[in-house]
């Protein structure tokens, strides 16, 4: 297994930026050769939401899709431009177990891990929060990590208004160390994992119905719109984070999910946000 696929984010653009200008430098400099333009090691470290305008899967009676053949000389057409159709037929077995009695009457908030929480690397970074060694193929790389700002007031404050999530399309051997050292307070009741996503035309997409809370009562925190293409209408956008230390994003949300969770359902709340 390649070490950089198990852990699922968009590029940095700061990355994409100086791999780009290197690469215009070699093909300036050997003009002679046609090559075609390879990808750095950032375009396969960051393999899984690189296409934001992703279709909706077709009406059928299953929960997973498998992804179509690649179109040639087309493009897919805006997100805006396509009917979003949820998959109707429930899973014979939920992700979720039963609530717990304390989480009765709370809504559950789905929340993305990668980018939106923490930002993680194979390559060194000195202020990093935590260093987390992953064992792939009998080598153990050691993965560096990076708290985003506030992370901590905001997940304390989540977990006393909703019942929480963790849901990443990063594989479980990455991801479940590094929560296990981001929750220090049980606010996340479950972690789902990449093997919890429904891989559709290249992304790995968190069906919320296949979760067995009532969708009228779901929220989803997450950076890459590819993740909830199943569920737009539930979804509460997060910019992309890297390594911006003055970011207030997570901290200037609390005020919203305080009014969010006192709502009747989300829809009418997520749709004006949609429209703002």
């Amino acid at each position: 297994m390649d070490h950089t696929s198990i852990i699922t984010q968009v590029s940095n653009p700061k990355e994409e930026e100086i791999i780009s200008f290197n690469q215009e430098k070699v093909s300036q400099s050997n003009s002679s050769v046609k090559k075609q333009r390879s990808p750095g090691i950032f375009s396969t470290f960051f393999c899984c939401f690189r296409n934001y305008n992703v279709e909706p899967p077709a009406s059928n009676n299953t929960t997973t899709s498998l992804p179509p053949a690649p179109e040639e000389n087309g493009t897919q057409p805006k997100f805006d431009q396509v009917e979003v159709i949820p998959i109707p037929s429930p899973p014979a077995k939920f992700l979720l177990p039963e609530m717990n009695i304390s989480d009765y009457g709370k809504k559950c908030v789905v929340i993305d891990l990668d980018e939106t929480l923490v930002h993680s690397s194979f390559k060194p970074i000195s202020n990093a929060d935590f260093i987390v060694p992953v064992e792939i193929d009998g080598t153990v790389h050691q993965v560096y990590v990076l708290k985003r700002p506030h992370v901590d007031e905001f997940l304390q404050k989540m977990g006393e208004l909703f019942e929480c999530v963790l849901f990443t399309a990063s594989l479980a051997k990455y991801a479940d160390p590094v929560a296990d050292l981001l929750d220090q307070w049980g606010v996340f009741r479950a972690r789902l994992f990449r093997e919890s996503c429904v891989f559709h035309r290249g992304n790995y997409v968190k069906d919320l119905s296949r979760l067995g809370r009532e969708l009228s009562n779901v929220i989803i925190l997450d950076n890459s719109p590819a993740s909830y293409i199943f569920h737009p209408e539930n979804a509460v956008p997060v910019q992309s984070w890297f390594d911006d230390l003055s970011d207030t994003e997570l901290q200037d949300l609390l005020p919203f999910f305080e009014g969010l969770s006192r709502e009747e359902e989300v829809y009418g709340v997520l749709q004006n946000l949609r429209g703002r």
